[in-house]
């Protein structure tokens, strides 16, 4: 209701259900960093009151006439995305870089065109266009499928667009909620793959998650043994922007450093380091419908899977402070008792 990381019991009345629209008994929801920020006000905008949560797994209870492709009891995910154009036509819809899209809709905080207010998954049910519903593949245990709508695409969707494939050399700095994903996706890729932590903790875990080299960046005798090595470089901690210097120099000649965090402040480079590396630092945002279809399949069939700690929504605010204080190994889980009454 107000800046913070608490949040209260709130009743709403939903949209009314639209003729391509369904609805959703939340099972499960996700806990992203995005949420947050947007509750805390970090990134500013923040319209009180407001559900979060792009996190979203359950099943369809009720859908509209013209929904075709899903049916009641369906279980489905949804990430941080419930509307886009999708037309043929449009520059990003039509390169599956629907987030992009001029008339997306994300997942919370975010108004419709009939001037409704986007509202997330931190709750018991959710409407929302049937296209930015993804069925849960068989395979998959749906407790592990939330933190693979957002985590999970986030870091997948740039290794599919860039082409990450066996031979290449992948870095992933920061091994946490978005780290740990990386180092698998990229290894089922047939990638080798080379983990950045300045926790020597945790180099056993990155070790099994499937990295072939450990990097303590506070070791120099390691880190200077990998300068010039690296084809891709995933970034998905917020470090310093000063730090990109030192990530350059990891770099092979016309590797891409693809950042998928937000560091503070501005980043400075001279045109000269770019001119004699021909290294290329690149942004990605998610992942568009298809894209996060590929990734729910790809995770399926190679058994990534997300490490979760799990609370009953209930407990909401205690699972808040515990991703706040950076303690969560490595993404959360919220769930909605079985035996609800919608």
């Amino acid at each position: 209701m107000k800046p913070g990381l608490t949040v209260e019991p709130w009743t709403y009345k939903p949209r009314p259900l639209g003729e391509h629209d369904i609805e959703i008994k939340i099972e499960y929801s996700g806990i992203c960093g995005s949420d947050l920020h947007t509750i805390k006000e970090e990134w500013g905008g923040t319209s009180y009151p407001a559900i979060v949560g792009h996190e979203i797994v359950g099943k369809v209870i009720t859908k509209g006439e013209k929904v075709t492709h899903l049916e009641e009891g369906d279980l489905v995910g949804v990430g941080a995305q419930v509307y886009g154009c999708l037309q043929k036509d449009c520059n990003a819809c039509s390169r599956d870089l629907d987030p992009h899209c001029p008339n997306s809709v994300f997942t919370y905080n975010a108004r419709y065109d009939d001037g409704e207010q986007a509202q997330g998954g931190y709750a018991e049910a959710v409407r929302i266009d049937a296209n930015y519903a993804i069925k849960i593949p068989a395979g998959l245990d749906p407790v592990y499928a939330p933190p693979l709508i957002c985590a999970g695409v986030t870091v997948f969707a740039p290794m599919l667009r860039k082409g990450v494939k066996k031979g290449d050399r992948v870095g992933v700095v920061g091994i946490g909620g978005l780290g740990h994903l990386a180092i698998q996706y990229a290894k089922a890729l047939g990638a080798e793959v080379v983990a950045f932590s300045h926790s020597p903790n945790k180099r056993e875990q990155c070790m099994e998650l499937g990295a072939s080299e450990f990097v303590d960046t506070s070791n120099k005798k390691e880190v200077d043994a990998v300068r010039h090595s690296l084809n891709y470089l995933f970034v998905s901690s917020n470090s310093d922007s000063n730090q990109y210097n030192e990530f350059i120099s990891w770099m092979d000649y016309e590797g891409q450093i693809i950042l998928l965090a937000l560091p503070k402040g501005n980043m400075s480079f001279s045109p000269g380091e770019f001119i004699r590396t021909e290294v290329a630092i690149i942004g990605s945002l998610i992942g568009g419908i298809n894209v996060l279809k590929k990734t729910l399949e790809f995770s399926a069939k190679h058994n990534v899977l997300p490490i979760i700690e799990r609370y009953p929504m209930k407990e909401v605010n205690d699972a808040i402070v515990r991703v706040d204080s950076g303690k969560a190994r490595y993404r959360v889980v919220l769930e909605n008792p079985k035996n609800s009454n919608l």
